[in-house]
């Protein structure tokens, strides 16, 4: 039973609302008959039952949110007497990061980093619990009135053994590619290092209105975080301070060895920006350049080339039938 509405009773709770749905499930707001506790519950789709990679995932979010025990991380409760799949979550009052930054694409810098900081404070428990998040997006992040976050979705969450989401591998469903970090598009693993480059990402554009990477594709975007530099905050908004835009960039090294090594570091220089050393980076004297994958380069001019033979072609055809 996936179609629920407003009164109806699924096991011991009564449904109240359908607040979301997307391609992997339906969230309802619903009611703890036993103790009349709100909380949410969300039912997978059938196509998510019927695939192992992605009930594995919806199996994964509820098993990380059972062991994980902070405010800033959404929880699920245990309960096992269930007449079909669902999890039961926490009800979070507050809206999607991403619906704030749609509504408001600049934040102003002080609430920019007051999410920033608070971001960091749950990834710094889940990450000395040994849980990588992998899908950091303004999607997977509550906030409400206060500003208090809530991280939500761990479904490709993972550990030192866990799968890694590979490039070849990658499909919408395992996250967009605005945040992914250059190692996890390269096919590695990835690390908490990786969860600091999204946020990295995500403070980019909290503070600018734009992500730093783009591209005409999913692909093309992840190639241009490879190949290219961003453009320096303080290029879109000057009133950025440059203690800011170095924190940003230390956060969006290429290589995961020169990036933050912890949410407590990143969180300590954004606590005292006075102490942040701003470097003299080649970043900001080479953004301009940008440089496309060659095979990308190779094949433009190869269709360049096949112009003039396929003209002829069409030419000799019509001649021959003419």
């Amino acid at each position: 039973m996936t179609v629920l509405h407003a009164g109806d009773q699924l096991d011991h709770y009564r449904i109240e609302a359908l607040v979301a749905r997307s391609g992997m499930a339906s969230i309802f707001r619903a009611a703890d008959l036993n103790n009349g506790q709100v909380v949410a519950i969300k039912i997978p789709h059938p196509e998510v039952e019927s695939d192992p990679a992605l009930f594995d995932r919806f199996r994964r979010e509820e098993e990380i949110g059972r062991l994980m025990d902070h405010p800033g991380v959404m929880k699920a409760f245990s309960d096992d007497n269930r007449s079909q799949v669902y999890m039961v979550m926490e009800w979070v009052e507050g809206r999607l990061l991403r619906t704030i930054v749609s509504e408001q694409p600049k934040l102003p810098p002080e609430r920019a980093i007051r999410i920033t900081e608070r971001i960091l404070g749950a990834l710094d428990y889940i990450h000395s619990h040994g849980v990588v998040h992998r899908d950091l997006k303004p999607e997977n992040v509550m906030v409400d009135e206060q500003d208090n976050i809530k991280l939500i979705d761990f479904g490709i969450a993972g550990n030192a053994g866990s799968r890694r989401l590979t490039f070849a591998k990658f499909t919408p469903t395992m996250g967009t590619p605005d945040y992914i970090s250059p190692e996890q598009v390269k096919g590695q693993r990835g690390d908490a290092r990786s969860d600091l480059y999204a946020l990295g990402v995500m403070f980019y554009e909290m503070l600018t209105g734009k992500v730093p990477f783009s591209g005409a594709n999913p692909f093309l975007i992840m190639n241009d975080r490879l190949l290219n530099n961003p453009v320096p905050p303080r290029e879109v908004d000057p009133t950025i301070t440059p203690q800011l835009q170095e924190i940003i960039y230390r956060a969006l090294e290429r290589n995961p060895k020169n990036r933050y090594a912890s949410a407590r570091d990143f969180a300590n220089d954004l606590q005292h920006p006075e102490q942040v050393a701003v470097a003299d980076r080649a970043e900001f004297r080479h953004w301009k350049n940008r440089r496309t994958p060659w095979r990308k380069k190779a094949l433009f001019y190869a269709l360049i080339a096949l112009i003039p033979i396929v003209i002829f072609g069409l030419l000799l055809y019509v001649a021959r039938h003419s």
